[in-house]
């Protein structure tokens, strides 16, 4: 199986390292010298990496046969893809694939239906899962402990405890009950007035 382990950015310096955009949380196994990785698109592949560092908080890595500052700015954007066996579990057992969370059913603790994992969105901040709804919208919920409350892959679900507003439903209710709220001061102030 193969997954996305990051994203080539920028050229650093004149001698052909990259920025690397991570999308693994095991850097050191996927991404460490003499790792072989296609890419998308697969025409710059498969890359090689020589050397890897990092600088100021970031990954830069080289690659094989890549000398100079054009050669790495010609890698910009390039995703890079490992082969992973598909029954690999992460060594944390509070951590998980991307292909392992895909299309999870997701519910609330209440049992309500969500929708199911279409995507996992990984930003700097952090992970978001796209879940589209049966009515073909998409949600987006926070891959974070306080929200994602159990991943249970054996029955293939995620249960979540969404604070009010995250799912549409919740937020149509909180709306029309300050709705509601906003009519009776309305409805008192004008009472007020007019006395």
């Amino acid at each position: 199986m193969q997954l996305v382990v990051a994203r080539i950015g920028r050229a650093h310096g004149i001698k052909g390292e990259v920025t690397v955009e991570v999308r693994t949380d095991e850097p050191e196994l996927r991404l460490g010298p003499g790792a072989v990785l296609a890419t998308d698109p697969a025409s710059v592949g498969p890359l090689t990496i020589e050397t890897g560092r990092v600088h100021s908080g970031r990954l830069l890595l080289r690659f094989e046969g890549v000398r100079d500052r054009n050669g790495a700015e010609a890698l910009r954007n390039t995703l890079l893809i490992a082969e992973v066996d598909p029954d690999e579990m992460p060594e944390d057992p509070e951590e998980y694939y991307d292909h392992q969370l895909m299309d999870l059913d997701v519910v609330t603790k209440d049992g309500e239906e969500i929708g199911r994992i279409t995507e996992i969105s990984h930003l700097p901040s952090q992970d978001l899962f796209v879940v589209e709804r049966s009515d073909g919208s998409e949600v987006y919920i926070p891959f974070v402990e306080e929200i994602v409350v159990e991943i249970d892959l054996e029955e293939q679900r995620a249960v979540i405890d969404p604070p009010p507003g995250l799912i549409d439903d919740r937020a149509e209710v909180a709306s029309s009950r300050d709705d509601e709220a906003a009519t009776e001061r309305d409805d008192e102030a004008a009472t007020e007035a007019d006395a």
